[in-house]
């Protein structure tokens, strides 16, 4: 017996998670969106669903009257909640008890404790939890800050008390950074959680950040779930996450496992929650923080263990005990995740994109793949939400299958009219370092010290690239020449079988020579012979070509009358011009478009809303100097001048 209706209070991805449970377990769903979510995935998918305001968060997702008046309304008898309302919801739902609803989730004091840092820092002290040294109490102003950071010592990491998913956290290696950091902080803790207390902990230089899943029911039951492996992060913002890890023994996997418990012990906690810990080098962890509700990356212990969590959270809020022991929780193959958002990875890892997603399609198809998605095709990413468009999941029987697995997942994976990170999650787990599991959180701007570029193609991968999109060129003419399969001018000359090409790949042009035989092409580049086959479904947004008996999953992205196409290979999308041997002779007529001096224009790098501007016209500004804040999607961004001038 469980409950008959349930009112979900979240929207994206874990709002459909949450649903996909209930409608297994026979439990009627109720959504709630704002009025930009009218159409949204989740919308559709609930048995129910009621508009709760403006776009806006503050004033439809975390608005606790409009929530109140839907449970009224739709006689819910449970509620999942965004953690955000956590704390103050649970204190009006305590009063509603008597009506009977039920809260799916740990009890209010437990989210109060833990969703402080604080607190939560005491409390994990005193369960014997090992914890990082910083100040324990709640930092006054920015002169207090820099007093603090000067006798922990630097680098310091200031971050918000109600904090979580990297918002309101600043790392400060100096007293003006200190000082930036607390101002910035305080505000993005205040927009995001409507709370601008602040605390100062030491900085682990270079650490693995690793979470322990626990599960625990009212009836003093705890379990560890294994451990995540979250190292992989831009702005303290996980990208990819893994279970299990490469680096734990299981001595620490264990202690880890059990301090977790005693902390879910301590404060009588009762569901599922994730107690994070940064791991250095030599295997001492420190607890960094405990998310009270089911995180982003839940997939991969679902995968290795074979629990459906959202499942055994509905269960303990019903009041059952836990069905496993200790014993029972194994460890089965290994589990990848990667974090898909609309963003350009080639600005800073990753700044906000929006649109429209004009086509979009999963790589559902490649076995052993789970999409966790929010959104389908026609779906918009808009400014107020998190830029998320999916959490993609592969599982092997050991690491190098599930790798293997997502490489193909992510080269099948169509997603256009946004920008998006494939690139970047392909390239990462590819890398050297990656596969050998040797990364921290510093992992991509160590790589990457000059920001990311994209992959670099080695010699052999350019001649690849040259002579599928020469083959891919051809076949587009000699199917325009077709005329409902039949050849459109019966008396046109005998068909052609080779042709000349110029090829303009970055800043080379290279001469490509390309002769037809059956559905195969034999290209020339750099006077070597590749051979390229394929069906050449060209109204297939994926291509599937064998080059020199390699097989290569691609998309062609776009392409124009002048010859330009681009090509996304290897997880990156590249610019070529391909044109014939006249065109390419004719084209140094053509004039040069002159590009645009932007230099003495601020130009937002991102769509999002002016939260500051700290200059007006006539000031003189210095290279370096702030002109305003934006804040987009949850995270505030200091504009800077690219050079001295007047405004």
């Amino acid at each position: 017996q469980t409950f008959e209706k349930l009112l979900i209070a979240n929207r994206g991805e874990i709002a459909c998670r949450v649903i996909k449970t209930c409608k297994k377990m026979g439990i009627k769903t109720v959504a709630i969106h704002s009025d930009v979510d009218a159409n949204a995935v989740h919308v559709k998918m609930a048995d129910e669903a009621v508009c709760v305001g403006p776009a806006p968060t503050s004033k439809s997702y975390l608005s606790m009257d409009a929530i109140m008046e839907v449970i009224k309304k739709t006689r819910a008898q449970a509620v999942s909640l965004n953690e955000s309302i956590c704390c103050s919801f649970t204190s009006s739902l305590s009063l509603q008890a008597s009506e009977g609803v039920t809260f799916i989730g740990p009890d209010t004091h437990a989210i109060q404790a833990m969703g402080d840092k604080i607190e939560s820092k005491l409390l994990a002290k005193n369960a014997k939890v090992n914890t990082i040294p910083g100040f324990d109490g709640i930092v006054k102003d920015a002169d207090e800050a820099v007093r603090i950071a000067r006798e922990i010592g630097y680098p310091v990491m200031i971050k918000a008390s109600a904090g979580g998913g990297g918002k309101g956290m600043r790392i400060a290696w100096d007293d003006e950074e200190t000082r930036e950091g607390f101002r910035f902080s305080s505000q993005e803790a205040a927009s995001s959680f409507g709370d601008d207390r602040l605390l100062i902990e030491k900085f682990i230089d270079n650490p693995r950040h690793i979470e322990i899943q626990v599960l625990a029911d009212k009836h003093g039951n705890a379990l560890w779930l294994n451990e995540r492996e979250c190292s992989i992060q831009r702005r303290n913002q996980k990208v990819v996450e893994e279970a299990p890890s490469t680096f734990l023994d299981p001595e620490t996997r264990r202690a880890m496992g059990e301090q977790a418990v005693a902390l879910a012990k301590a404060v009588k906690y009762s569901s599922a929650g994730t107690v994070e810990f940064l791991v250095d080098s030599s295997k001492n962890f420190y607890f960094l923080e405990m998310n009270t509700r089911l995180q982003v990356e839940h997939p991969v212990t679902e995968c290795i263990t074979g629990l459906d969590l959202v499942q055994e959270m509905i269960r303990v809020a019903k009041g059952y005990p836990l069905r496993h022991k200790q014993a029972d929780i194994p460890i089965n193959g290994w589990a990848v995740e990667c974090r898909v958002y609309a963003e350009d990875p080639y600005k800073s890892f990753g700044l906000p994109s929006i649109g429209k997603l004009s086509q979009y399609q999963e790589p559902l198809h490649v076995p052993s793949v789970r999409v966790d998605s929010g959104i389908q095709q026609g779906s918009d990413i808009s400014i107020y939400y998190d830029p998320m468009i999916s959490k993609l999941i592969t599982y092997g029987s050991n690491r190098a299958e599930a790798l293997k697995r997502m490489e193909e997942a992510l080269d099948n994976y169509v997603i256009r009219g946004v920008a998006h990170n494939i690139s970047l999650l392909r390239e990462v787990i590819v890398h050297p370092r990656f596969v050998q599991g040797d990364i921290s959180t510093k992992f991509l701007p160590e790589v990457y010290p000059d920001g990311f570029k994209g992959h670099k193609l080695t010699d052999l991968e350019r001649r690849e690239l040259l002579a599928t999109a020469a083959s891919l060129y051809v076949a587009e003419q000699l199917r325009s020449q077709r005329f409902l399969g039949t050849p459109r001018i019966p008396i046109a000359k005998s068909k052609r079988s080779s042709w000349e090409l110029s090829v303009r790949l970055g800043d080379g042009i290279y001469p490509v020579a390309v002769s037809k035989d059956g559905s195969s092409f034999s290209v020339e580049v750099d006077g070597m012979k590749i051979n390229v086959t394929s069906e050449w479904n060209l109204a297939s947004p994926l291509l599937s070509v064998t080059i020199d008996g390699t097989q290569r999953t691609i998309q062609r992205i776009s392409r124009n009358a002048s010859g330009d196409t681009s090509i996304q290979f290897l997880g990156t999308v590249y610019k070529l011009q391909i044109l014939t041997k006249v065109a390419a002779e004719l084209s140094k007529y053509m004039p040069e478009k002159a590009a645009e001096d932007t230099s003495s224009i601020l130009r937002s790098p991102m769509p999002g809303a002016v939260v500051a501007v700290s200059v007006k016209p006539g000031d003189t500004v210095s290279e370096g100097q702030e002109i305003c804040v934006i804040e987009a999607m949850k995270m505030q961004n200091s504009m800077i001048a690219a050079k001295t001038g007047k405004v």
